[in-house]
């Protein structure tokens, strides 16, 4: 039996994806910058899967840029509104303490040339405050960026009110959206956002491809230069198969999202209440506002990574947190900002599903779950301990 209930790193890439590829990769391949006639197939192409994107997403087409994926976009809204910031000689930035490492280290970076970084401190249900917002700007605020949902845990963010404090203190406001497009019903305008980074291979779509949405009137600087692509913005041949891809997969998705968000959450549900019968475990993140297929549990007594070798015995694909921090030995940013202590952060497990996964699977889940957590805590001297009493228990 193989499981996947990996989505949060990828998703599987969907058959209509791939057949909107096909075209431009033997037949329209030619640069969208040429100015014979397969050129400007292609370019058609481009516009036209511009134009695609905005539809999905309630923005003029002219206000996306292609780019290689979500890290790339949040690198290049967040820097932009820096450099317009300093020019304002306004060089404070207000994020949270669990933002993706794609806003963090950029926003350590900015730090080290004199930028002034305020970190929110979030909440143990793992969602923002917007007065956290409203009472943390500042008159040189330049910038505020808080995730739409956030990776490992799967919190909603209250996005749209943020927005709100950011327009009327006339503050930039950017989300990193990557986990919520084609997941959640999203309007860039009604929501009240600036700048919204997303990446294609989050909802079927190909790796390598993602877009930065930027409202118009938004300044946007270069992070690439050497060419006059996206309008100048961001240099580089754009990757027209893949972009078409991003297209096709984005409207499907929104097309079933309802439907898909109805079943998952029903299938997320029932394994979470599966598996909080399992002794001292706890739910990462509040469980009702929360992306209908995550679910993120710390079990005590237990390392993560030695439960996922257990899993992918048995055929179940799932990550301890981010796929972008999977080989760090370091317990979750993500947990230690709820609130988790590193003895509990460091046996955590993220289940992510999607509508493909069935009641079956998630019997299946639940079971093997209980099973590689009781082998694994027969095994650990810290669990001898906690249950001789030597050592206090963390979770009920």
């Amino acid at each position: 039996m193989n499981i996947y209930m990996d989505n949060a790193a990828t998703t599987k890439m969907s058959a209509t994806a791939i057949n909107a590829m096909l075209p431009y990769f033997d037949g329209v391949y030619g640069n969208p910058s040429s100015l014979h006639s397969v050129g400007q197939a292609a370019a058609e192409a481009l516009a036209d899967a511009r134009g695609r994107v905005a539809a999905c997403l309630g923005c003029a087409a002219n206000e996306v840029y292609f780019t290689s994926g979500g890290s790339e976009a949040d690198n290049q809204a967040i820097v932009s509104a820096a450099m317009n910031g300093a020019k304002k000689g306004k060089k404070h930035i207000i994020s949270t303490a669990f933002e993706h490492h794609a806003v963090l280290h950029t926003l350590k970076k900015l730090s080290g040339e004199g930028f002034d970084i305020t970190l929110l401190d979030v909440h143990e249900n793992g969602v923002i405050d917007p007065l956290q917002v409203e009472e943390a700007i500042r008159a040189d605020t330049c910038l505020v960026t808080v995730m739409y949902a956030n990776n490992e845990i799967g919190t909603v963010q209250p996005v749209k009110e943020i927005g709100r404090i950011c327009r009327e203190k006339a503050v930039t406001f950017h989300t990193d959206a990557v986990q919520a497009v084609g997941h959640l019903p999203i309007n860039v305008n009604d929501d009240n956002i600036d700048m919204l980074s997303l990446s294609a291979h989050k909802f079927r779509g190909p790796k390598g491809v993602g877009a930065l949405i930027v409202r118009r009137g938004t300044p946007l600087s270069s992070l690439i230069e050497g060419g006059a692509q996206e309008r100048g913005r961001r240099a580089g041949t754009e990757n027209v198969p893949g972009i078409v891809g991003m297209a096709a997969s984005l409207e499907e998705e929104l097309k079933h999202r309802a439907e898909n968000a109805e079943k998952t959450a029903k299938l997320r549900d029932r394994l979470i209440s599966g598996l909080s019968e399992i002794p001292h475990s706890v739910l990462n993140g509040d469980r009702e506002r929360r992306l209908p297929g995550n679910v993120s549990f710390c079990f005590e007594g237990i390392e993560g990574e030695s439960l996922l070798l257990l899993l992918d015995e048995k055929g179940i694909c799932a990550s301890s947190g981010s796929a972008c921090t999977s080989g760090s030995l370091d317990p979750s940013h993500v947990l230690l900002a709820i609130g988790r202590v590193h003895d509990i952060a460091h046996g955590s497990l993220r289940l992510t599903l999607s509508a493909d996964n069935t009641e079956e699977e998630v019997k299946y889940v639940i079971e093997a779950v209980k099973e590689a957590v009781e082998r694994l805590r027969s095994m650990s001297p810290i669990w001898r301990d906690l249950v001789n009493g030597k050592r206090q228990f963390i979770t009920k």
